[in-house]
């Protein structure tokens, strides 16, 4: 396919997504009853940020002429995509960056989600029978020309001793915080409450440490977060919330609590399910400690990024910082 096709059939595939077809709905209950934290709304939450943030036409034709992609002669390579779990589609970027710079790829899915790339692929599929020569999904990924894997700082190291011989993207754990003045308003701290809860707090994106000023008046912070109370009923968050709030207790650890998120003092930017993280910054020019650097996927605030817009990227926010469209088209 030429990049023309390709991009009418992302475009496509958005008007799919948004729709109420049978296989699609089927597969969205599927991925809901199989994994408990994905669930429906948080599942349309990812697909509408997909569909209007990445599959739109004249999102996708600049994208591709700022790369160049329509001057260049297909060589198409065979790309290996390891794809991560722990938010609705959260691969679909990667998946979307192999589609539109014309390589072949091989996807090996995550075990927390299977069942809604299966329904994409087959879609494009039946529109461009082109596509299964394209696209494909496997257990093992062996004899591929690159690879882009995504996981955990310890599954890091096992991609870097399989793949790090070839061209590579792999990516480890990262997280995001919060530089917090301490006269916020109301509404940045109902938008930051959006940065902290979606998707329970599972992704890279989401704030996981506010760094406050001395003396600051966590009350209104507690109570913009009630946005968030109905999560004390999920039985999976509610029982990390009553882990960790019986590990606080157990060890005369001070926190903080709204009955759906405890707030405790930890300089580590990465913090559990149901915990926020937070830190004291003596002046608002000392912010971000030193070598949090290589931690950080997001820094929310009003001198950086907009409060309730971390789970809101665009084609051009790559994960890690590392630009996957380039990768791919150097290889």
């Amino acid at each position: 396919m030429d990049l023309e096709n390709r991009i009418s059939l992302l475009v496509e595939l958005g008007k799919f997504m948004l729709s109420e077809d049978a296989s699609w709905k089927a597969a969205k209950t599927s991925a809901f009853q199989h994994n408990a934290w994905f669930i429906p709304d948080f599942i349309d939450l990812s697909v509408n940020q997909i569909v209007f943030q990445f599959l739109q036409k004249d999102l996708l034709e600049k994208w591709a002429t700022d790369y160049q992609i329509s001057n260049r002669e297909p060589e198409p390579k065979k790309v290996g995509l390891v794809m991560a779990g722990n938010i609705p589609l959260v691969g679909f970027h990667d998946f979307l960056c192999c589609f539109i710079s014309g390589h072949d790829l091989v996807v090996k899915l995550s075990s927390k989600d299977p069942w809604l790339f299966p329904v994409i692929i087959e879609f494009l599929n039946k529109k461009n029978p082109a596509v299964a020569d394209q696209i494909q999904t496997s257990f093992m990924l062996k004899g591929m020309d690159a690879y882009i894997a995504t996981g955990s700082n310890n599954s890091a190291r096992y991609f870097d001793y399989y793949f790090g011989k070839y061209p590579s993207l792999i990516r480890r754990n990262k997280t995001s915080i919060a530089l917090l003045e301490g006269n916020e308003t109301t509404e940045e701290l109902d938008k930051l409450a959006d940065d902290v809860f979606l998707y329970f707090g599972l992704g890279c994106r989401n704030v996981t440490q506010i760094h406050v000023p001395e003396n600051y008046d966590f009350i209104p912070l507690l109570q913009a977060f009630r946005k968030y109370q109905w999560m004390a009923d999920h039985h999976k968050y509610k029982n990390n919330y009553d882990y960790r709030l019986s590990l606080a207790i157990l060890n005369k650890t001070y926190y903080m609590t709204n009955d759906c998120l405890l707030l405790l003092e930890n300089e580590s930017p990465f913090s559990p399910i149901a915990v926020l993280h937070y830190s004291f910054h003596a002046t608002f020019e000392n912010r971000i400690p030193a070598g949090d650097d290589e931690n950080l996927q997001c820094v929310v605030g009003r001198q950086f990024l907009p409060f309730g817009s971390s789970q809101q990227p665009g084609l051009m926010d790559y994960a890690d910082g590392a630009d996957t469209l380039k990768f791919l088209i150097s290889i």
